[in-house]
């Protein structure tokens, strides 16, 4: 059974406004004189020592956001150009026949098909569909500082919908945004193996030890030499960047994906995001300078989260515009640039004047919705197909 756009449409009034309702026990805000203050709640469940009826109430609504993502993922047949695709090499899996894919996301096939019947694909989309929304949704509720707004974000700018389209990639993307909170923290081991983990399904996303190891670096005005000679070796030496891909992926060589194609619409986002964070640099993200080095332990770290969301949102600006000639450039661009979903509430949080504050939160939010209504009008396209959305429950 077909069932219209407006399924995606409420999906996504429902889980933002779910959203909106998660507030932070203990929330940063401006003062208006550059000054962080700091909110607590202290209401005790009498059951639950330590948790505060305000957490519990989060974490409530947090699963019932996770549920609602959850059901439309893995509830959905036929929807994604690359569905029926997956079907087929579920089966040629099952059968020990070769498939180029990677060992993890083959064993796991291997092991859930052996304990489902044959060819029972239908559980094992809700399979990956439930890990994937797990990471979403734990790394909003692990880093967002504004957790409704990154939801918004989420749905808007596509990645939801888009992971009812490429199971293994968006897996792998949901847990390269969970692994920055490893980053940040300084636990380079747990963030280093849980890449290695996720590799096993998509192995793109080892791109992200050097990548965000790199962002996480505090640069200084000398150190930015070094994108621009990178830049200068991508311009120069195409062909070793080329050579070194195809050693890893030697069948995009020469695809359908090889078409030294670029995403204006990711540029032109990456530039908004990148000017916006320009004009607030100082001011909110690394204002050391201007609050004479003296600052909260929690704005330190605070303002390392957003360097690091600057600092890749960055980095994949100049991949956008200046590496055009790797096959499939947005999906390394998104391993960065899905960033923003943290970035730009945490930085609309800390805008100290109102009026900038809400003009802000208006445009970002007019410019999603936008994003938003020309991405679903390209969802019917053939290459991407997640429109229309179809229920196996209603067949």
């Amino acid at each position: 059974m077909e069932i219209s756009i407006s399924v995606y449409l409420v999906l996504t009034v429902l889980v933002t406004a779910l959203g909106m309702l998660v507030l932070r026990n203990e929330t940063v805000i401006g003062n208006g004189r550059g000054e962080a203050l700091q909110l607590h709640s202290e209401k005790r469940l009498l059951m639950l020592p330590g948790i505060t009826r305000q957490q519990a109430w989060n974490k409530g609504l947090i699963i019932m956001v996770f549920i609602l993502l959850f059901g439309v993922s893995a509830c959905r047949i036929a929807v994604g150009n690359d569905y029926w695709v997956y079907r087929a090499d579920f089966l040629l899996i099952e059968q020990n026949r070769h498939v180029a894919f990677e060992p993890g996301f083959i064993f796991v096939v291997k092991v859930l098909q052996a304990i489902l019947n044959h060819d029972q694909y239908l559980p094992i989309f809700a399979f990956f569909a439930f890990f994937t929304v797990l990471f979403f949704v734990r790394a909003l509720e692990d880093q967002s500082e504004w957790f409704g707004y990154s939801v918004f974000l989420l749905m808007t700018a596509g990645y939801y919908f888009s992971s009812l389209n490429s199971v293994r990639y968006y897996l792998v993307l949901a847990i390269a945004l969970y692994s920055m909170k490893y980053v940040l923290d300084g636990r380079y081991v747990h963030f280093i193996l849980l890449i290695c983990v996720a590799a096993l399904f998509h192995k793109s996303v080892l791109v992200v030890i050097p990548l965000y190891l790199l962002a996480n670096v505090k640069w200084k005005r000398i150190h930015l030499i070094l994108p621009v000679i990178f830049c200068i070796s991508l311009v120069a030496l195409p062909g070793v960047y080329r050579r070194i891909i195809f050693t890893f992926y030697p069948y995009y060589e020469g695809s359908m994906f090889d078409t030294g194609a670029t995403s204006l619409t990711n540029i032109a986002k990456g530039v908004a995001v990148l000017i916006m964070g320009l004009i607030y640099y100082r001011s909110v993200i690394d204002p050391v300078a201007a609050a004479g080095g003296q600052r909260m332990e929690a704005e330190e770290k605070a303002s390392a989260r957003l360097r690091f969301y600057f600092n890749c949102n960055f980095f994949a600006l100049l991949l956008y515009v200046f590496a055009s000639f790797i096959p499939e450039i947005s999906r390394i661009g998104y391993y960065l640039n899905i960033t923003h979903i943290l970035f730009l509430p945490a930085l609309l949080t800390r805008i100290r004047d109102k009026r900038q504050r809400i003009f802000w939160t208006a445009a970002i939010t007019l410019a999603f919705l936008a994003y938003f209504a020309l991405f679903l009008r390209s969802a019917y396209s053939i290459d991407i197909r997640i429109l229309p959305y179809r229920n196996w429950i209603f067949q």
